[in-house]
């Protein structure tokens, strides 16, 4: 076996107590995405107008697709990075990790070289008005520069949920929204730069995350790893040809899961936008509502990412059981209390987040579906943990495309009949779906690993 001190020391038994000291950082992690939306939303939703807040809906959901599409730098690298871990391999720790930032630094600069297609293609996808293409376009045109730092900041979140250290996940997610939102009050407020402040803020966070990602990924290495990995030995490892196939089969069944879960929410956009801009900038206010929950609670489901891979390394099963077990009650607890708090303060943080009037109403009429995400939501997000911590990345594309086919089954029978009520009805019928496909694969899950030694 490799060195141990290469792992992390996780001693004792897993209990409530050691997933919640893992979880809770990933956790404060994560809800500092949502609360950037929030404040993207509410620095741009004072200004009183539906168009700019519509465009920053569309400019949003032109990088969640370019960018969560690209997810699989972050999953991929947890799945794999904690299972070498667990198998105690140091030099496979490593590789990973390179291999996957060559491959995110190749995958940035083609999507700024190729922004003028991406851009015209966009504008086809999504029908608005001129002054809220406009403004889309000024932010695409901005943000599309971050692409290579997104991307090298989703291989160094990977690797350290991998490997468990995640209060340098919280350190680099508090830097990214943390600056993203003194920027935004700074240059929409302040300065009254509008969209274009909140892409400039979004850009220059971008590249302040990855350059401290990188930095301690730099210290890292130098102070546990230098001189025990050979120069020769450690880039064969990185182009291993079996490994490389492993990384690409992963990486690819996870990109076309992730495409078809961004197309579920391009989707859901685009058709709030037949309703027209308040309907949309609606949608959007509780779209929020949705980050908020999903990636709370994705808190869990990252633990469990790393506990179940590192189950899967060590070859435990009753590690892996223990893990999805722990994980799911607190998760599910969660989301109970998640949606009691949208069910009480939901009015509340729609009126924080707009002072159009037209927006409050409407959203207040469809809030009702984001007090149920929680509940629904939460099987398929922590089953997506356990299927990437197991790397059985092929089940979750095969699911997914189920799902994705329910989904719009569901919205081409209600869209007619209740209009923007259908579509907010068949976008919860996705996410249980999710859960209910998952849920049948997950036995195939346990049998694939080995008795607990």
């Amino acid at each position: 076996m490799a060195e141990s001190e290469s792992r992390i020391a996780d001693t004792g038994p897993l209990t409530y107590g050691r997933v919640l000291t893992l979880a809770t950082p990933i956790i404060f992690a994560n809800i500092a995405v949502p609360i950037l939306g929030i404040v993207d939303t509410a620095v741009i939703g004072h200004l009183g107008r539906a168009a700019p807040l519509a465009a920053i809906a569309i400019g949003s959901q032109i990088f969640n697709f370019l960018y969560w599409s690209m997810g699989f730098l972050r999953m991929g690298t947890t799945g794999l990075s904690a299972q070498a871990d667990g198998a105690g391999d140091t030099a496979e720790v490593v590789a990973v990790l390179l291999r996957s930032v060559l491959l995110g630094l190749a995958i940035g600069v083609l999507l700024v070289v190729g922004q003028r297609p991406i851009a015209l293609a966009a504008a086809r996808v999504f029908e608005t008005g001129p002054d809220v293409a406009a403004m889309a376009r000024e932010y695409f045109a901005i943000r599309i520069w971050g692409a290579p730092a997104t991307m090298v900041t989703y291989v160094a979140l990977g690797w350290f949920i991998g490997l468990r250290r995640t209060r340098v996940v919280l350190l680099l997610q508090v830097v990214l929204n943390g600056l993203n939102i003194v920027l935004d009050v700074l240059l929409v407020v302040g300065l009254g730069w509008g969209v274009r402040g909140v892409a400039m803020g979004t850009l220059i966070s971008e590249w302040s995350a990855a350059v401290l990602a990188v930095g301690v990924i730099a210290w890292r290495l130098r102070r546990r790893w230098t001189g025990r990995l050979g120069a020769v030995s450690l880039t064969s490892r990185i182009f291993d040809p079996k490994a490389v196939v492993a990384t690409i089969d992963v990486n690819r069944d996870i990109f076309v899961r992730t495409v078809l879960l961004i197309a579920a929410f391009v989707w859901f956009t685009r058709q709030g936008a037949r309703s027209g801009d308040v309907v949309l900038a609606a949608n959007h206010v509780l779209l929020q509502f949705l980050a908020f929950s999903a990636f709370f609670l994705d808190g869990f489901a990252f633990s469990t990412e790393a506990l179940v891979g590192q189950a899967v390394g060590a070859r435990s099963r009753s590690d892996l059981t223990l893990a999805v077990r722990l994980s799911t009650t607190l998760g599910l607890v969660t989301a109970a209390a998640t949606a009691v708090v949208f069910t009480l303060a939901g009015p509340r943080i729609i009126d924080g987040l707009t002072t159009a009037n037209g927006v409050r109403i409407a959203a207040r009429s469809f809030l009702p579906y984001a007090v149920l995400h929680p509940l629904v939501g939460l099987w398929c997000f922590q089953l997506d943990g356990i299927f990437i911590g197991a790397t059985r990345t092929a089940d979750m594309r095969n699911t997914m495309i189920v799902s994705f086919g329910v989904y719009i089954a569901a919205w081409w029978v209600l869209w007619d009949p209740l209009g923007n009520h259908g579509l907010w009805i068949a976008f919860l019928v996705f996410f249980a779906a999710r859960g209910i496909t998952l849920g049948i694969r997950y036995p195939a899950v346990v049998e694939s690993v080995s008795s607990s030694p």
